[in-house]
C-alpha cells in the first residue's frame, strides 16, 4: 500500500470527523451545504452502495452461509427489534406524523455501511460485519417496505383516523433501485475486472463517506428551522433508537454464548442504520410529509457519534484481551 492510498483510508476511517463537523457547519452556516440537490439523493447513495459491492465477490455471499445462527441473531435484531424500537420510541415521545414516518424508516432500514468501518475501528470481526451488512442490504428489497407499510399505516389511522396508504410497490422499487442495482454492479465489477478494481477500492471508502456527509448536511441545512423546532423530543427519540439497538445487540448476543468480538460487531450492526437509504425513501414516497427526511439526518449524526464511543471502547477491551 503506498502513501496516497494510505491517506485516504485514514481520512476515510475519520469519518465520524467528517459527519460532526459537517452536519455543525450546515447547522450553523446552511448556505454551505445548500450548493447539493435534492435530486442527487439517491445518484449519491447509489455511489455508497457500488463502493460497498466493489468490495464483495461471489465468494463473500458463500462465507455468509458460514455463521448461520450469528446471520439469524444480526438479521432478526435489524428487522424485528429495530423497526418494534422505531415505533416505541415514536410513541414515548408523542412525535408527529411526518417525524414518526421519518423514525420509523429509519428502524426499518438495513443497516449501514458505515458500521463495516466503525467495526475495523473497534477491533471487531470485520468480515461478520460486511456478511451482516450484505445480507440486511439484500433483504432490504423486500422487508424495509413491508415493515414500513405494517407500522405506518395503522400508526396513521389511530393518530388522524384515516388510515395512510403507503405505496408499498413504490417503497419497494426505490429499495431496489438505489441498494440492489449498484451492489449488484458493484460485485460484478469486482468479479470480472478485479485487478482493476483492486486498483481503485482504497480510494472508494472516502468518497462514500463523502457522499454520506454531503447528504446528511443538505438535509440539516434545508429542514434546520424544522429541527430546531421540534425541540428536544425528535433528537431523544432517535438517539434511544440508536442506544438500544447497540446496547440489546450486545447483550442479546453475549446472553447467547456468541464470543465478544463478535457480540461487539452485531451490537455495532444493529445499532448504526443506513440512514441515507431512509432518508431517500422519505424524500421520493411520502411527498406529503416534507419532514419525515429530518430523522435520516439527525439519524445519520447520531450513530455515527454513538458509533465512534463505541468503537472506542471495543478497541480498548480487544487491546487488552489481544
Amino acid at each position: 500500500m503506498n502513501q496516497v492510498e494510505r491517506c485516504f483510508i485514514t481520512l476515510a476511517n475519520a469519518f465520524p470527523v467528517w459527519v460532526v463537523s459537517g452536519a455543525l457547519l450546515a447547522l450553523w452556516m446552511p448556505e454551505t451545504a445548500l450548493w447539493f440537490k435534492s435530486g442527487w439523493i439517491p445518484y449519491f447513495l447509489g455511489i455508497i452502495m457500488l463502493s460497498m459491492g466493489l468490495t464483495l465477490d461471489w465468494p463473500d455471499f458463500r462465507k455468509t452461509l458460514q455463521t448461520p445462527r450469528l446471520l439469524i441473531l444480526g438479521v432478526g435484531l435489524q428487522y424485528l427489534i429495530m423497526p418494534l424500537m422505531g415505533l416505541a420510541v415514536s410513541l414515548l415521545f408523542h412525535l408527529p406524523l411526518d417525524f414518526m414516518i421519518g423514525v420509523i424508516l429509519v428502524a426499518c432500514c438495513p443497516g449501514g455501511t458505515a458500521s463495516n468501518v466503525v467495526c475495523f475501528i473497534a477491533r471487531a470481526n470485520v468480515a461478520l460485519s460486511v456478511s451482516l451488512t450484505t445480507v440486511s442490504t439484500l433483504l432490504a428489497v423486500i422487508l424495509t417496505p413491508l415493515l414500513t407499510t405494517l407500522l405506518i399505516e395503522p400508526l396513521s389511522e389511530e393518530l388522524t383516523g384515516t388510515a395512510l396508504q403507503v405505496d408499498t410497490l413504490g417503497l419497494l422499487l426505490s429499495t431496489f433501485k438505489v441498494v440492489i442495482l449498484p451492489v449488484t454492479l458493484g460485485v460484478l465489477l469486482n468479479h470480472f475486472f478485479h485487478p482493476m478494481v483492486q486498483k481503485i477500492n482504497p480510494y472508494t471508502p472516502l468518497l462514500a463517506v463523502l457522499s454520506i456527509v454531503f447528504i446528511v448536511d443538505f438535509i440539516l441545512a434545508v429542514k434546520k428551522d424544522a429541527i430546531i423546532e421540534s425541540g428536544a423530543s425528535l433528537i431523544m427519540a432517535i438517539v434511544l433508537l440508536h442506544l438500544m439497538g447497540f446496547v440489546l445487540g450486545y447483550v442479546i448476543s453475549r446472553w447467547m454464548k456468541f464470543p465478544d468480538r463478535d457480540a461487539q460487531t452485531v451490537s455495532i450492526e444493529v445499532g448504526m442504520q443506513n440512514s441515507g437509504l431512509a432518508t431517500e425513501l422519505a424524500r421520493s414516497n411520502f411527498p406529503g410529509f416534507g419532514l419525515a427526511t429530518v430523522p435520516g439526518a439527525i439519524s445519520a449524526l447520531t450513530h455515527c457519534v454513538l458509533g465512534s464511543i463505541a468503537a472506542g471502547l471495543c478497541r480498548l477491551t480487544n487491546k487488552r484481551i489481544g
